[in-house]
């Protein structure tokens, strides 16, 4: 074995994993392994946003997008502590992320030297990230960085997939000890179990006889990537197929057998759908609260009524909000190959049936559409969002990705957006953190060079993060972002309005003693950092612009004035305890007797 540096081996191990990016910021604790970097710079990039946390979101999407893992490095302190929220969202959501931070070196733990965190123990940062990822580990010797490497990338990648954080102390970086690489750790895809075959036989065997079959299809159903197998098993037995937000495109939403999203800012369709069906099989789906009505009876499903196979490869899903008939612990493309073998054994192909139960779908999809479709064709100013999702849908290609922020915005696209393949809709779920949006369609571009990427995102949210417009040029990412401008927080407005008897405060953007409605103009405000900037005010303009903004080829912007006042129709349930919840908007509670 040859002496080498700790920074080095690091270096020399990304390259090994087949990380082509890191995404970091600077800092003290850092350089020594930046330095190191350099030498392996034609293999893995660094791109250094201007803030941690949309360092986090930039790897965050890359994976979503490619399934490759990229990595993030952060000094010691305040700069590891500004990614905490990123990295929440790649939790809840199951992004792979390798998170490097910098720590005070060995030397000095205990002595609270600048930015040592020693409260209750030396280095403690590993206590701030540990709810955040799946673990944190933190070498204290240079001897210790092979195994610890290896069993991170192990850790990130396999079973539910999730960040990890190497908590390094940066006196690491510089010394040399004798290092024997370890074989890579990522393996993302590479072991998918399996079901019971006794399990797949019972799941077949009630599929079959459901009059009401649905199936739930989540994030856990990208991930691996078994769209094409969700689509034959859906319409060899005609069963519809309701999405949650991250499980939107595994099955084309312009099938007719997609039913959307399910609870309040579902569609009518889906919600209806969930609660007479007679049969769920649920895979890679995690009954939020949100795609369950707050667990509502009635309003999005109605377990144990209902019978339930629960399909997910983390066991601790299966059990956490429905008690399944039969709970399933497998890879979610693993399991439909399983069922379509056991239909293939049967003799069972594709044949009409389930015509009462498509029938009737029908046309409560029928009465949705003819309830909504108003909102899409009128012209008004501010403008109504519906034509946003419209003109979007319109002028974008099939395979153009768009990532959203929490807010008003995010509800009117998944309540209508129709995703046309897997990994085109990208959201920040389960954390539901804001500058996600706007930050993670750099990466997310990175990851698909030749795709059109949007961010849809809301005023607030970009205003917590307009440093991604110096970081779309500076690397010349040729995104675009379309500010849903309502000059509000405007989700949360709606509470008030809803809850409150509108007594609006602290949730809109006023200026001066006529109480203005108050924005930056997002346009100057991109063109001043060198990106396109457009502002539309008039419905018929937008897709135009948008057209224009995508044909440039260079980062743009467009600032677009939305009517705050037009909410998206509740068609399920969602609670804030102890307040009473509201009931849809359209439809109505159902549960069998």
């Amino acid at each position: 074995m040859v002496k080498q540096k700790g920074g080095t081996y690091i270096a020399e191990a990304l390259v090994r994993e087949k990380i082509p990016y890191v995404f970091g910021v600077c800092g003290h604790g850092t350089v020594g392994l930046i330095d190191c970097l350099y030498d392996v710079r034609d293999e893995v990039e660094m791109i250094s946003p201007r803030h941690e946390q949309t360092a986090v979101h930039m790897a965050d999407a890359y994976f979503r997008v490619s399934h490759k893992v990229a990595a993030t490095l952060t000094s010691t302190g305040p700069g590891s502590c500004n990614q905490i929220m990123g990295l929440a969202v790649a939790q809840t959501d199951s992004s792979a992320i390798l998170s490097i931070t910098a720590n005070v070196p060995t030397q000095q733990f205990n002595r609270a030297p600048f930015q040592e965190l020693t409260m209750h123990h030396q280095a403690d940062f590993n206590s701030v990230i540990r709810p955040v990822v799946k673990r944190s580990f933190q070498p204290s010797r240079a001897e210790m960085l092979p195994l610890m490497i290896r069993q991170a990338c192990a850790t990130m990648t396999t079973g539910r997939p999730g960040p990890v954080n190497l908590d390094i102390p940066y006196n690491l970086f510089q010394e040399e000890a004798e290092l024997e690489p370890e074989v890579a750790g990522s393996a993302f895809g590479a072991r998918r179990p399996g079901a019971n075959p006794e399990d797949i036989s019972q799941t077949v065997d009630w599929l079959i006889a459901a009059e009401r079959p649905v199936l739930f299809v989540g994030h856990g159903m990208a991930l691996s990537e078994g769209g094409p197998e969700l689509t034959e098993l859906a319409q060899r037995l005609s069963v519809p197929v309701i999405s949650s937000p991250n499980g939107m495109g595994t099955i084309d939403m312009e099938d007719p057998l997609s039913l959307g999203f399910i609870g309040r800012n579902g569609a009518y369709q889906a919600n209806q759908a969930g609660r007479h069906s007679d049969f769920v099989l649920a895979v890679g789906a995690r009954f939020d609260d949100r795609s369950a009505s707050s667990w509502r009876p009635g309003y999005s499903w109605n377990f144990p009524k209902t019978r339930l196979v629960h399909v997910d490869l983390d066991h601790a899903e299966l059990t956490r909000n429905y008690t399944p008939d039969l709970a399933v612990l497998a890879d979610a493309r693993t399991f439909l190959r399983q069922v379509l073998a056991e239909l293939d054994a049967r003799g069972i192909q594709k044949t009409p049936r389930l015509q009462d139960w498509l029938e009737q779908i029908a046309g409560w999809r029928q009465e949705w559409e003819a309830f909504v479709a108003p909102g899409f064709t009128a012209h008004q100013t501010p403008i109504r969002p519906e034509r946003i999702v419209a003109d979007c849908q319109k002028v974008l290609p099939h395979d153009a990705i768009l990532s959203f922020d929490a807010g008003i915005h995010h509800n009117w696209f998944m309540q209508f957006w129709k995703a046309r393949g897997p990994q085109n809709m990208l959201n920040s779920w389960g954390y539901s953190g804001m500058g996600f949006g706007p930050s993670a369609i750099l990466g997310a571009k990175l990851a698909a060079p030749d795709r059109v990427c949007v961010s849809i995102c809301g005023d607030g949210g970009f205003t917590m993060v307009p440093h991604v417009l110096c970081t779309a040029v500076e690397y010349n990412i040729p995104v675009v972002w379309v500010v849903w401008n309502n000059f509000a927080w405007g989700a949360i407005r709606d509470l008030q309005y809803g809850y409150f008897e509108g007594r609006e405060y602290g949730t809109a953007f006023y200026q001066g003693p006529n109480a203005e409605p108050y924005n930056p103009d997002f346009a100057a405000w991109a063109r001043a950092s060198g990106v396109a900037g457009f502002t539309v005010t008039r419905s018929e303009d937008f897709a135009a612009t948008l057209e224009e903004a995508v044909k440039l080829g260079r980062p743009a912007l467009i600032d677009v004035h939305v009517d705050a006042n037009i909410r998206p129709p509740a068609t399920g349930s969602w609670t804030l305890p102890p307040l009473q919840p509201k009931e849809p908007a359209f439809g109505a509670a159902w549960q069998p007797e």
